[in-house]
């Protein structure tokens, strides 16, 4: 790489960016790629490449931050294991629709999901910035009264108490072996298939009976897996909830399918999922840290597949695609410190709501924008703007 004044202000970019999302609990990929086109000059399929490995970095970062640094119980492993097989199949399902729908369609669609999800998602922010200052006022009533009564209050109690989700603060290590076992079965079939420009580590014809049978073949892979999870958490839950009381109310089939339209659109929108994942998380009622940090591993799960694919086929320009992911993943983790100290400091988690809030309007904006002068630039050269066949 030959670094000009384009590259390191997309570099830049770059930083800003993880560093948002990350403090965010998603991936940033949608701000990722019109940097990389627009500024840093890239082509469309080399953009996709690079945003793959950075949104790859950031999340893992993410993680791996959240584990040592931060509460374990944070991230919600049931919900991921319940979850993750039906989001890959859904991811497949997307990438299907996303190679037949016309650009501007798909456009449109992204834009009026994202700006509902705002909406959402600022309202759900807000009721929780008003929870925090009720509470607030009460703390500081009560230690009025208790220091005019001279009962000392330790200022900490309360922080301390809210700390996590109420699940046990260790990594559950059966549930990652399963998580990492359905991983390495969708990357099997992915690496089959081959990548959208029809690359692979075989040689499949597109559409034959080969390609359909391994494609086909995800759907009783993701229903084994998403059975035998349901199996074993029922039993669990006979002695011991892992879900938190408010999320109790839904059936434990809410996630699966959930997740399949949650895939469905990442693939369809050509993104790692962290924007719809954490809106969907927020109004079931989990905390904002633990809907960001389960996102981001949920995340991380799906686009690595993406990632190794990359690296193993060749499709992308490795020691470039690294320098970016490098730069992301300490973005990543300057990011978090700040959200972290401002948590702590204001004692309001709702800031991270408020966050991911910005970066989805941000998204919207850029996303709209990006695609109305792609699809300005397909009319003026007179190119089909319809409907195309699969195969």
């Amino acid at each position: 790489m030959d670094p000009n004044l384009n590259t390191i202000i997309a570099w830049v970019l770059c930083f800003i960016a993880s560093a948002a999302s990350s403090a965010g609990g998603v991936g940033g990929g949608s701000l990722f790629l019109p940097i990389l086109t627009i500024i840093a000059g890239l082509s469309l399929q080399s953009a996709t490449g690079f945003s793959t490995f950075m949104v790859t970095a950031v999340t893992l970062s993410k993680v791996i931050y959240t584990l040592c640094f931060m509460d374990k119980s944070l991230i919600n492993y049931e919900i991921t294991l319940l979850s993750e097989p039906c989001m890959l199949l859904g991811v497949s399902i997307g990438v299907m629709c996303n190679l037949m729908f016309p650009g501007w369609l798909t456009t449109a669609l992204f834009a009026v999901f994202l700006a509902i999800s705002t909406v959402k998602t600022v309202q759900s922010g807000c009721k929780i910035w008003s929870k925090e200052t009720e509470k607030e006022r009460s703390v500081r009533e009560l230690r009025v009264e208790e220091r005019e009564s001279g009962i000392e209050v330790p200022l900490l109690k309360d922080k301390r108490e809210e700390k996590g989700n109420g699940a046990p603060n260790s990594i559950p290590w059966k549930d990652l072996v399963v998580l990492v076992m359905v991983w390495m079965c969708f990357f099997v079939l992915h690496a089959l298939i081959g990548d959208e420009y029809g690359k692979g580590v075989i040689s499949i014809k597109p559409c034959g009976v080969t390609y359909w049978l391994i494609t086909l073949s995800q759907v009783p892979i993701a229903i084994g897996f998403t059975s035998y999870i349901l199996y074993t958490k029922r039993k669990e839950h006979d002695t011991a909830s892992a879900i938190k009381p408010n999320l109790e109310l839904l059936p434990m089939y809410a996630f699966p399918v959930a997740a399949i339209l949650m895939g469905a659109l990442s693939g369809l929108f050509g993104i790692g999922g962290g924007l719809l994942l954490n809106p969907v998380f927020l109004q079931i009622g989990l905390p904002p840290q633990s809907a960001a940090a389960t996102s981001a591993l949920m995340v991380l799960f799906s686009v690595s597949m993406s990632t190794v694919q990359y690296i193993i086929l060749g499709t992308t320009k490795i020691d470039e695609a690294a320098i970016y992911a490098i730069l992301c993943f300490v973005a990543s983790v300057v990011g978090m410190v700040i959200m972290e100290r401002a948590i702590a400091k204001s004692g309001r988690v709702s800031l991270v709501v408020f966050l991911v809030s910005a970066l989805m309007a941000l998204s919207t904006v850029v996303i709209t924008l990006f695609g109305t002068i792609d699809a300005w630039k397909q009319i003026s050269n007179g190119e089909y703007m319809g409907f195309r066949q699969l195969c």
